[in-house]
């Protein structure tokens, strides 16, 4: 319980940091963004209009204690283009999004943790170089150049899959995957490579160990060996690469979701960007990096559940 509190307030200070940052990202920016908004053709009356309603006559002060007020109150501002509370918009994309990210993840991990204990288990065969070279072109591929290839092959050549959209899982189980079949698996080949490499070099150290000598010494199941004895140490490591795994998928979901014209937060956040919708981009962006502050703290807790010494 102590580890928990300590790990919980640890987060709150770091929260604080971001909504600052955040905050100071845009107003400090170069260039005023209510004659960035206004464009061209927009006159003073216009120009001062957009101020006011982003607050940008007050006081930088009284600016970020308003935000921060609002903000606690789930209240992210009004979308300048639509007039939509940004909350709502963030809301109407966050379903394509998360669906996406939790399986580009789970695909990760379902394939790239056996892959390294099995090449760890065949150290210097074919199947451990043969699966190291197929992490090392993985990983080096770009995530957009394996989405264009996939669907060239499989929805323009093949027409087994759709060339891009969204389809929610209450549309169908079938629709559901097919649109994200593509996707998941373009997205999910650099984590599984990054994964695999981890792995497999982990697994390599701690096969080494004499505990695991004396196990096989003793005829210890292979499968018992593997998964019991050696992956439960090696599993700090590997859940310190799914942690970077998904602090990388965070920025990797705009590209995926921009390939496949996938209605999610990622092509939002790329949308506001162009029509400089300066309330969408902030709001959108102290999600991410809440989401991201809260997913590490997730991972410091497993810390503790894989390794107990980490929680003295």
């Amino acid at each position: 319980m102590l580890f928990l509190i300590k790990r919980v307030a640890a987060v709150i200070p770091v929260l604080g940091i971001v909504a600052v940052i955040v905050f100071l990202l845009l107003r400090l920016a170069p260039g005023d963004p209510a004659v960035i908004i206004g464009g061209d053709t927009a006159t003073d009356e216009d120009i001062e209009r957009i101020r006011k309603s982003l607050g940008l006559d007050q006081p930088m002060a009284h600016q970020f204690i308003h935000w921060m007020w609002r903000m606690l109150h789930g209240d992210f501002g009004t979308s300048v283009f639509t007039g939509l509370p940004v909350s709502e918009l963030i809301l109407q994309r966050a379903e394509p999004t998360l669906w996406l990210a939790a399986l580009t993840m789970l695909f990760a991990v379902v394939l790239a943790v056996p892959m390294g204990i099995w090449a760890a288990w065949k150290c210097g065969t074919w199947i451990d170089r043969s699966l190291s070279a197929l992490s090392v072109v993985a990983f080096s591929l770009p995530v957009f150049l394996i989405g264009y290839a996939l669907v060239y092959g499989f929805s323009t050549q093949l027409g087994w899959f759709p060339v891009q959209g969204f389809k929610s899982l209450s549309e169908g189980l079938g629709p559901f995957a097919r649109h994200l079949i593509l996707p998941v698996v373009s997205g999910g080949v650099i984590y599984m490579a990054l994964l695999a490499r981890m792995t497999r070099a982990t697994m390599l150290d701690i096969l080494g160990e004499d505990y695991i000598r004396t196990a096989r010494a003793k005829g210890v199941l292979r499968t018992r060996l593997l998964l019991r004895h050696a992956l439960k140490n090696a599993a700090v490591p590997v859940i310190t690469t799914v942690g970077l795994g998904i602090a990388m998928l965070l920025g990797g979901v705009i590209v995926t979701e921009s390939v496949f014209a996938i209605p999610g937060i990622g092509r939002l956040t790329v949308d506001s960007i162009l029509r400089r919708d300066y309330p969408v981009i902030q709001g959108i962006v102290l999600v991410t990096s809440i989401a991201y502050v809260l997913i590490n703290l997730v991972i410091d807790l497993l810390y503790g559940l894989f390794d107990p010494r980490i929680r003295y």
